[in-house]
């Protein structure tokens, strides 16, 4: 198969509307070919793009920022010499000055299928500002690695944030590119826009069930990405970022694990399995201990659970990670009735709000977890409306 980048490297009939423009790339570490070149050196060695600009998202262009949060300053390349602006550092949303640097704008990003992702807030902002200033806008689309499935409740109108672009369910099972095309329905932006979309990319296709495992090279899209398998559970254990809990940074297997050093994870698990077995399926929650080198915790032996989304046990279709993170909570809720679950702090340029409101887009699963008598049928009724509304609503922008 062939990602967007690859299609337009290889076919020059690709390229022929961008004869004569300033061209820039929005890009970051994962933005990369087959071959594993970075799509900024990959463009920049073609004869017949004139690269002006370049952009990096959270992170940085190249990665040059490993911790969460941490912004990038702008800089000029070194072998280009040509701007790169930052678009996670004084500004979020490209200014007039970096609108002036370019024609069309390619945008080559790796998401992980999941709205929390800044990525696609910035693909939100580019396309914003691209109809503002009368730019072009491309998406080199890429595979969504968490495949097709929707999970979790909609972003409620009002509580949109750096971390919450629309009112969509946490796991959109969108590309980028069927993204951008939703974006710019939703808020009918006049906008040029393009997606140069993937050869060969089968979402329902075992083993990768959305990324084509074996097939091509995970790189990671943020620091801590570090396999498919995080992807798989990352729209439930995103939360714990919004918790004391440790979503296990500082360990080798980032949100892909969680605990802390004042729980006990096997009754957790218990209780968990006796609310709703249903939700555990399609993985294994293995019990585990590990001690965090950095972030919360540091230092410290924490309990916890362990998710396996991958071998004979992964069931793509009836893995459910938000729900299964929700019961994770609630089962502590019920075994510590006082334990200081919420943590309340600045979260991604929000203040005033807790942090796991706003990962959800709404108060809506912590206030389910806080009641006592609310039940697993409750969230359910809660969200399986929005998932069903949005299986309808993004059914007319699927490419694939």
């Amino acid at each position: 198969m062939q990602f967007g980048i690859d299609r337009l490297l290889s076919d020059p009939s690709l390229r022929l509307p961008l004869a004569g423009k300033r061209v820039a790339l929005l890009a970051h570490p994962a933005s990369v070919t087959e071959g594993l070149t970075h799509s900024l050196d990959a463009l920049a060695a073609l004869g017949d793009i004139t690269l002006s600009a370049a952009f990096g998202p959270q992170h940085g262009l190249r990665g040059d920022k490993q911790d969460n949060m941490v912004e990038s300053p702008d800089y000029i390349d070194p072998l280009l010499q040509i701007p790169v602006f930052s678009l996670y550092g004084a500004v979020r949303r490209p200014t007039a000055a970096m609108m002036d640097s370019f024609d069309v704008i390619l945008i080559d990003l790796q998401d992980l299928g999941c709205r929390i992702y800044t990525f696609v807030t910035t693909l939100l902002y580019v396309l914003e500002a691209a109809a503002q200033h009368g730019k072009t806008v491309w998406v080199l689309d890429r595979p969504n690695p968490a495949g097709r499935p929707v999970e979790g409740l909609n972003l409620i109108p009002g509580w949109e944030s750096f971390v919450g672009a629309a009112p969509m369910p946490m796991r959109h099972g969108l590309t980028m590119g069927e993204l951008g095309a939703w974006f710019v329905s939703y808020y009918k932006l006049d906008v040029d826009y393009r997606v140069i979309t993937m050869a060969g990319w089968q979402p329902d296709a075992a083993p990768g069930y959305g990324w084509p495992l074996g097939e091509r090279v995970w790189i990671n899209p943020s620091p801590n990405a570090p396999n498919l398998f995080m992807a798989r559970a990352y729209a439930g254990t995103v939360m714990l970022e919004g918790t004391t809990l440790s979503e296990g940074r500082g360990t080798t297997r980032p949100l892909e694990l969680f605990g802390a050093p004042d729980i006990a994870a096997p009754g957790v698990f218990a209780e968990m399995h006796a609310l709703a077995p249903d939700w555990l399926e399609g993985c294994i929650l293995r019990d585990i201990w590990f001690e965090p080198t950095f972030h919360k915790h540091a230092g410290k032996l924490c309990s916890g659970l362990q998710i396996h989304s991958e071998g004979p046990v992964y069931d793509h279709a009836t893995f459910k990670p938000w729900r299964l993170q929700a019961l994770a909570f609630k089962a502590i809720r019920r075994l510590y009735p006082d334990y200081l679950l919420w943590r309340d702090f600045a979260y991604e340029y929000e203040t005033g709000k807790l942090a796991i409101d706003v990962i959800n887009g709404g108060p809506d699963l912590r206030e389910w977890v806080d009641d006592a008598a609310a039940t697993p049928a409750d969230l359910d009724a809660l969200a399986k409306p929005d998932e069903e509304a949005w299986e309808e609503e993004r059914r007319a922008f699927l490419l694939y």
